[in-house]
């Protein structure tokens, strides 16, 4: 080899195919049996059901329901108007004076009126009370 010549030696033992040998009996060139693209493509697909999988899993257990939270929420902020008692996301109880925009004016007791937001509403009271069931009628 005095001449310039130049070898190459294949480097077997690899995994995945790396510099041509990838343990498949290929030559220095990578040509194989043919082997290697069924095999990563069976690698992405392996690689993301699971990926799949766990964004349906996000999906139904986690978007869908704030979604639908968030649905009620704005129909029952949509339904309430002056007179109807709410709560608040605070605990206050107050009752709707003036329905704005963006924010309810409500009084809170007596001569107390405070301006909230209307996503601050946690919830609306209902005014009538179920009624209450007499037990002594219920123990004859």
């Amino acid at each position: 080899m005095a001449d310039g010549a130049q070898t190459t030696t294949a480097v077997t033992g690899f995994p995945c195919g790396f510099f041509g040998g990838g343990g498949s009996g290929g030559d220095a060139t990578g040509a194989g049996t043919g082997t290697e693209g069924a095999g990563g493509a069976q690698g992405i697909a392996g690689m993301l059901f699971p990926l799949a999988i766990f964004v349906l899993i996000f999906y139904f257990f986690i978007i869908r329901p704030q979604r639908k939270r968030q649905k009620q929420h704005d129909t029952l902020i949509g339904g309430i108007s002056r007179g109807d008692q709410i709560v608040t996301i605070g605990g206050f109880f107050g009752t709707v004076r003036e329905v704005r925009d963006d924010t309810f004016m409500i009084e809170l007791a007596e001569g107390v009126k405070v301006r909230i937001l209307k996503s601050a509403v946690q919830t609306k009271r209902v005014n009538n009370p179920a009624p209450a069931l007499d037990l002594e009628k219920k123990a004859e």
